[in-house]
């Protein structure tokens, strides 16, 4: 692939200085027209369907020419009901509550001074994500709610779905009089685009990665650029000994195979030793007619013995296919100890009818999002009532599980007097 840095860091230079203007446009826009271009983008969406899906079949095609795995095609994959989805995110991006001006804290000091911490917008984002096409779409509207420009950088992999994407929604923000140069999309795959968004310090305000595990690390080791990081989604499902049978089936079933390759997909079952040998072949028999393959410990193999053999290093993978890690354990604390020396403090799940159990469990893990009796693909910016999410933040600064309107915002004070001076 060849790499022009010289062009990719005059194309950045250019499209940040547009997309700070733009921002300051937005931060001024009133609600009303930031939900207008919303909508509009939304239409606009629908309108191109056929071409967007069109350049889908174009990086489908190159794609299959590679012979790459079938959960990374269904992660770049479009349908028309997922067109749909993309713009109905929008929609109901429109439809939240403003996430900007809103008062989070006031309070007035003993000389009177009244002090308000206000949200505010961060200003320009940048998004670097990896195959699915719709991240733009989400990351788009996200932004633009929460009054801020966003520079897109989508995989090589997706470039023509995110260009049709990308073209669908400044024309919406145009139809709306919105400022089309909020989102900015680079023109070629070549990855000088990413070193210059990682170096733009003062340019861009904040870096939001969202792919796989090799693209986060270079990100978080290159970047010159607050990160706001997701790790990858090792996801664990607990079945705890006091757990309903029936429910754990559901939920295991759930959780591994709705879509395999998505960040919340469970990638471990771990599952308690009391209730192991007559439970562990009901849920292998399950998500085996559900096309699933396993790796598992010696525990699980002594019940199960057909079971393949877990490597050392499969308990750390992110399988992103059906695949299914299987540990037996003793109870809470050994459950819990699994899942902070393997996992990625994404999302984790109990399944359990003891509230106890539950309580321990929840408390002694440290994952961004804890879950109860859930499959842990609910952990999803629009199952969490967000509309849409820009990611999952596995960090500790700033915001944690999906990020949505209120975390794509930040804060200042606003200080009213009555003539006070300092002392």
């Amino acid at each position: 692939m060849h790499i022009d840095t010289d062009r990719s860091t005059d194309w950045l230079r250019t499209a940040a200085a547009a997309a700070r203007a733009a921002s300051a446009t937005l931060a001024r826009l009133p609600e009303s027209t930031r939900n207008e271009a919303l909508r509009a983008a939304a239409t606009s969406l629908r309108a191109r369907s056929e071409a967007i899906l069109q350049a889908n079949a174009a990086d489908l095609a190159a794609y299959d020419a590679g012979q790459g795995s079938t959960a990374f095609r269904d992660r770049l994959a479009l349908t028309p009901a997922r067109v749909e989805a993309m713009a109905r995110g929008l929609d109901d991006i429109a439809a939240l509550p403003d996430p900007l001006g809103r008062t989070l804290a006031d309070w007035t000091r003993p000389n009177g001074l009244r002090i308000r911490r206000v949200a505010v917008p961060i200003g320009v984002i940048g998004m670097i994500y990896e195959s699915r096409p719709n991240v733009g779409a989400d990351a788009a509207g996200l932004c633009l709610k929460a009054g801020s420009a966003v520079i897109l950088r989508g995989g090589s992999d997706s470039f023509h779905s995110a260009a049709a994407i990308h073209a669908a929604v400044t024309e919406g923000l145009r139809a709306a009089g919105a400022p089309a140069e909020a989102v900015q999309l680079p023109p070629a795959t070549d990855r000088a685009y990413v070193a210059a968004m990682l170096g733009a310090a003062g340019q861009i305000d904040l870096i939001i990665p969202r792919g796989g595990k090799g693209l986060v690390e270079r990100v978080l080791r290159e970047a010159r650029v607050p990160v706001l990081a997701h790790a990858e989604g090792l996801c664990h499902t607990y079945v705890h000994a006091a757990a309903d049978p029936e429910m754990a089936r559901r939920i295991l079933a759930n959780a591994k195979m709705r879509r395999t390759g998505i960040c919340g997909a469970t990638e471990t079952l771990l599952i308690d030793a009391a209730i192991a040998p007559s439970l562990l072949p009901v849920l292998v028999a399950d998500l085996r007619a559900l096309g699933c393959d396993f790796r598992a410990d010696d525990r699980a193999r002594a019940i199960v013995p057909e079971l393949p053999a877990a490597q050392p290093a499969d308990f750390d993978t992110e399988w992103l296919d059906a695949v299914l890690s299987v540990a037996v354990v003793d109870g809470v604390a050994d459950a819990v100890a699994h899942v902070r020396r393997h996992g990625s403090e994404h999302t984790d799940a109990i399944v359990t009818g003891d509230a106890e159990a539950a309580r321990q469990f929840i408390e002694g893990i440290d994952s961004a999002v804890a879950m109860w009796n859930a499959s842990t693909q609910f952990c999803d910016g629009g199952e969490f009532g967000f509309g849409a999410e820009i990611g999952i933040a596995t960090g500790r600064i700033h915001a944690r599980g999906p990020v949505g309107l209120e975390q794509l915002t930040t804060f200042r004070y606003v200080v009213t007097g009555t003539g006070q001076t300092r002392p």
